[in-house]
């Protein structure tokens, strides 16, 4: 949650840093989608920082900010309500990205697009996602859930349990843990 402009700062630039990732270049203006995901990842944090502060003069900005990046969040594809997501956040692609408000996402998280994190339908809880979580195409997280540090969600998963051993690899549906055998072929157990 960001609420000084030193944090704010610090936000935008480790928003900056992770997105680096994506191509080698310096400006993102010859990427188009990624200047508008990084355009959208700013407007983000500026809402998080304006809606977080009691002056007056920063609820009007908030307004004005959270207008523009429902606009821009419309054309993309995004719901990402605000104080969600710790620093460092990446979105590789845009479209049909939908976040539950309650739910509270670590640093550098990786979300690769078509992606789903929220209640399971029954209550309002959502998952609780630990540090550097990388979240691959398709993967949905829904319900009441822990997600630990360092874990690599599969494209297409569908997350309904909580995984609280860091370091591990989840795929399928439900989700389950891929551990290698002996014969280092992957299996799901």
């Amino acid at each position: 949650m960001i609420n000084s402009r030193c944090e704010y700062l610090e936000y935008i630039e480790a928003d900056k840093n992770r997105n680096k990732l994506r191509s080698g270049m310096k400006d993102n203006l010859l990427l188009e989608h990624s200047y508008y995901i990084l355009k959208y990842q700013r407007l983000l944090r500026q809402d998080e920082y304006f809606s977080n502060s009691n002056n007056l003069f920063f609820t009007i900005l908030h307004v004005i900010i959270r207008r523009r990046r429902n606009r821009l969040g419309v054309r993309l594809g995004f719901t990402i309500p605000t104080n969600v997501f710790g620093k460092g956040l990446l979105i590789w692609h845009y479209g049909n990205i939908v976040i539950n408000g309650n739910a509270k996402i670590g640093d550098n998280c990786i979300l690769h697009g078509d992606n789903c994190i929220g209640n399971n339908g029954t209550m309002s809880n959502a998952p609780v996602i630990g540090n550097n979580v990388d979240i691959g195409v398709g993967a949905k997280i829904l319900g009441d859930i822990t997600i630990a540090d360092n874990i690599k969600i599969g494209a297409g998963a569908v997350v309904v349990n909580s995984f609280l051993e860091e370091g591990i690899t989840i795929v399928g549906m439900p989700a389950r843990k891929l551990t290698k055998s002996k014969e280092y072929k992957s299996e799901v157990i």
